[in-house]
């Protein structure tokens, strides 16, 4: 007896079997032979779909987590490009959500109660294209355009709000570490004629972080379009007020700013520094404090409570430096200009310095 099917089967022996016999054992040994083949195939597959899996779950876990880059000085957090923060606006490469020197917390959040849903800016989140998205006025409505450091968003309206929410395609992510460095690489899909691969990496040094930048055009199409870092600064969770001073290496001519917004006349300004004669209740925005001057790219925060600074160089010269600020952060933002041509590369860094002050 044999199991053929499902069906329990008498098959004899190959001796005392008829003809008609014998072509019906080779017909059974045919489909015996037939079944294993089969279940052989699906054994197969079901491993391929398991490897498959397998793979898909490791790269999820390993762009789905919280990376920590920590020594004696400072300790940064940094949230890789599947965890928390999936939005439209912000870079997904690499989020530093939280920087430390010494224990004490150099950097806040952009909303004073806290993102419980992951929905908003923090510690030194970066963007592309806050005012110059990528081939938004090349396609119509319902069509998508490229979001670097995130993916394609799906054009909604006529104009592009960064603060809006889009539909996305999100881009791949690569990650990889060394002891001191955090490496992720982006890698889009062609969208209308652009793509390009974008790697960010983190370097953790003695009391210094740098962030390097590398983006390059495998598109046919010029990309242009610009980049800078938020920086949501508060040093020790002090609110802003008269402990804090802002420096940069440039005189600050108010009547060169493209807008000015301190409605409460709390924000003030010297030569070269801005500082608070009280907390801000509201809001302040100052636009292109350079005036579309090229300046050298540098800002530097201190706290004389605290005594402790911060400062961040750009590679670059930059025309467009904004500001933006509340009663719990203070944000200035140093723009990087980018006009890339199909095959071509462009690099840039920005390196930030945490110290103490007499």
């Amino acid at each position: 007896m044999k199991n053929v099917g499902g069906f329990w089967i008498s098959i004899g022996t190959r001796k005392n079997i008829s003809g008609s016999q014998r072509e019906i054992h080779q017909l059974i040994e045919v489909k015996l032979d037939y079944i294993k083949h089969i279940r052989m195939k699906n054994t197969i597959l079901i491993l391929l779909i398991l490897f498959a899996f397998i793979s898909q779950a490791q790269q999820t876990k390993e762009t789905n987590m919280l990376h920590i880059l920590k020594n004696e000085n400072l300790e940064i957090c940094i949230d890789l490009p599947l965890n928390n923060y999936q939005f439209s606006r912000f870079d997904w490469t690499g989020k530093i959500t939280s920087v430390k020197f010494k224990g004490i917390p150099v950097s806040t959040q952009e909303k004073i109660n806290g993102d419980e849903e992951n929905v908003y800016g923090k510690g030194f989140y970066n963007e592309f294209g806050i005012e110059m998205p990528v081939g938004f006025n090349e396609i119509k409505e319902g069509e998508y355009f490229p979001k670097i450091g995130v993916g394609a968003l799906k054009k909604e309206g006529e104009t592009y709000g960064f603060s809006n929410t889009y539909e996305i395609q999100p881009a791949n992510f690569k990650v990889s570490t060394e002891s001191n460095k955090l490496i992720v690489e982006c890698v889009s899909k062609d969208v209308n004629g652009y793509s390009y691969v974008l790697r960010k990496e983190i370097e953790l040094l003695e009391s210094s972080f740098v962030i390097h930048y590398q983006l390059r055009n495998t598109g046919e199409k010029t990309i242009t379009t610009n980049e800078y870092t938020h920086n949501f600064l508060a040093i020790d969770k002090e609110l802003m007020g008269s402990d804090y001073i802002l420096k940069f290496p440039f005189d600050l001519k108010a009547e060169l700013f493209d807008a000015a917004l301190n409605p409460e006349g709390k924000v003030e300004f010297g030569e070269r520094e801005i500082s608070f004669n009280n907390t801000p209740e509201e809001q302040f925005f100052y636009g292109n404090l350079s005036g579309n001057r090229m300046v050298d790219a540098y800002w530097e925060l201190i706290n004389t409570k605290s005594k402790i600074g911060i400062s961040e160089t750009g590679s670059f010269k930059t025309n467009k430096i904004n500001l933006w600020g509340w009663k719990h952060v203070v944000s200035p933002e140093l723009f990087f200009d980018i006009s890339l041509k199909a095959g071509k590369t462009t690099k840039w860094s920005r390196t930030y310095n945490v110290f103490e002050i007499d």
